[in-house]
Order: structure tokens, then C-alpha cells, then sequence
């Protein structure tokens, strides 16, 4: 696994949270994380192509309320319902489509698998640890983009 392969995911999430969310996000050190159990909630996306594997963010439920609150103009919200996971799982959604495109523009064929909401009883799987940068959101919180993921030479070409 290597460090780069994180790169255009960090990009895409200050970008996109920049856009959406209206707080421009600092950005921590690389780490690595236990993949189970850190997060109240894991937005999880497959990757497959030349690289295969998982990428998520993963956020506290209180960070959530206020992501999903600012995505719908600041609508205060008690508890993260159907709406609100729905608006999560998006934020997701358009941070990993965007992430794909930055790769593909640097030569990296990468597809992605529609994201999950997985919430902390969830979060269990075979995956031990993985590649971390937390975004610091002022105001909001931390947001992790996490990732565990292979490389492949192989390119599926689709015609």
C-alpha cells in the first residue's frame, strides 16, 4: 500500500467539503487506524481496477449532525435520520466519484462500488488497520479518510 494512493481522496474531500459543507478543512498527518470500531459512522466505498480495495470516511455521529446540517442549509438536525444519512452517504458519494476522476487524469483506472453507511455495530470485517488522515473541520470536527488497498497492473477496459 502505498501513501500516494491517498492522495487524490484527501484532495477530493477538501474540495468537496470545502464546497458543500462551507468550512475549508485542515489537514493531519498520515497514521495508521484500526479500521473496526474507530467511528460512530464509516462511509465505506469499494475500489476496483488498478487499485482494489476499500476507501472510507469515518466521523462521529455529532460531526454527522453538523455535515448533514450545513448540506441542507443548516437545517438543525436531533439525530441522524434517513435524510440525514442519505446526505452522508452522498458527501461520500461525491467525494469518492471525484477522487476517481483526479486518478484517471493521472493515468490510475479506478472504479468505485456505491458507498455504505455503516454505523458502529457495523463496522466489523476482516481489515485490521489502514492508512489515516484526519481532516480537522473548525467548528465541526475531525472527518478520517481511510484506506486499505492493493495494486493491480490489470486494467478492465470497457467498451
Amino acid at each position: 500500500m502505498r501513501a500516494e494512493w491517498i492522495h487524490p481522496f484527501l484532495q477530493s474531500a477538501s474540495t468537496v467539503i470545502e464546497q458543500i459543507v462551507q468550512v475549508r478543512p485542515s489537514r493531519g498527518e498520515l497514521q495508521m487506524l484500526n479500521w473496526s470500531g474507530t467511528h460512530d459512522l464509516r462511509i465505506q466505498v469499494g475500489l476496483t481496477g488498478q487499485l482494489s480495495g476499500q476507501v472510507a470516511f469515518g466521523l462521529n455521529e455529532d460531526v454527522a449532525l453538523k455535515m448533514a446540517s450545513a448540506m441542507m442549509g443548516g437545517l438543525p438536525l436531533a439525530s441522524l435520520d434517513a435524510i440525514g444519512e442519505s446526505a452522508i452517504s452522498e458527501l461520500g458519494n461525491m467525494i469518492s466519484g471525484n477522487a476517481t476522476t483526479l486518478m484517471y487524469n493521472q493515468g490510475m483506472h479506478v472504479d468505485i462500488t456505491p458507498p455504505q453507511l455503516l454505523i458502529s455495530a457495523e463496522h466489523e470485517g476482516p481489515i485490521l488497520e489502514a492508512m489515516a488522515v484526519p481532516l480537522l473541520l473548525d467548528g465541526i470536527g475531525r472527518f478520517d479518510v481511510l484506506m486499505h488497498i492493493g495494486y493491480s497492473e490489470r486494467v478492465d477496459v470497457v467498451s
